[in-house]
């Protein structure tokens, strides 16, 4: 990098934490797929993994300001309590501390300038810390399992962007997505309706009032194409 380069934006990525194995070593462990960090870099940013932290409303705020970006990645199920519904048979594994500390980042990010991207669970923290509510199963609504087939398996979805949505200039009008969510959003309070597939599912939320600040329900760390990654990063560096 020259004198005079402009630095890479610092961008946060929200972390499980999980039981691992690696070595002779079994214990507790903050990870993530090492997707999430490619694609950051791949787009041009520096990727900073945020796991779960006692008391994180105050590490939240103290945090935020030192980030360019923020990404609220995949994962569990989110606890149906935090959007007042008791969990059906198909909701399980919810974390209490990620649930905090993302919605602590959330809160925090609404009072900085901070590009942010919501992924597949991201998406769904959004909607639950804007007031919202999830569709605790799927298939329930839609009458198949596409959006996520089962085990590891990702589905393949096709998604319709609607017009006048930010997020067309990134992807284009339509594309062909990875999922793996079992779950989806209902009601969404302050995000507008961004993509759609063709069983009605919402497969993207972005804020009007914010310059970027987008959830998308599919997996778009696993795919080739870095025209998300590529739109937070560039977001990234205009409000820093």
């Amino acid at each position: 990098m020259s004198p005079h380069s402009e630095p890479a934006p610092v961008v946060g990525i929200s972390t499980y934490r999980e039981s691992a194995r690696w070595g002779v070593w079994e214990v507790p462990a903050d990870l993530l797929p090492t997707t999430y960090a490619d694609a950051v870099r791949r787009a041009g940013g520096v990727p900073v993994l945020l796991p779960p932290v006692a008391d994180p409303d105050d590490a939240a705020r103290r945090v935020l300001p030192r980030l360019d970006g923020l990404i609220i990645s995949g994962g569990a199920d989110v606890d149906p309590a935090r959007y007042g519904q008791a969990p059906g048979d198909h909701t399980t594994s919810w974390r209490d501390d990620r649930d905090a500390w993302e919605l602590a980042l959330l809160a925090a990010a609404d009072e900085c300038d901070v590009a942010m991207l919501g992924i597949c669970r991201g998406m769904q923290v959004m909607v639950v810390h804007g007031g919202g509510t999830l569709q605790q199963h799927l298939p329930d609504a839609v009458h198949h399992d596409g959006h996520s087939p089962g085990g590891d398996v990702y589905g393949t979805t096709a998604v319709d962007v609607l017009p006048g949505s930010p997020l067309g200039a990134l992807v284009g009008a339509q594309i062909r997505v990875r999922c793996h969510h079992h779950q989806s959003v209902a009601e969404h309070p302050g995000l507008e309706p961004a993509a759609r597939a063709a069983d009605g599912t919402l497969e993207a939320v972005h804020r009007a009032d914010r310059p970027f600040w987008l959830g998308v329900q599919w997996h778009p760390e696993v795919c080739e194409d870095l025209g998300l990654f590529a739109g937070l990063v560039a977001a990234a560096m205009m409000v820093r």
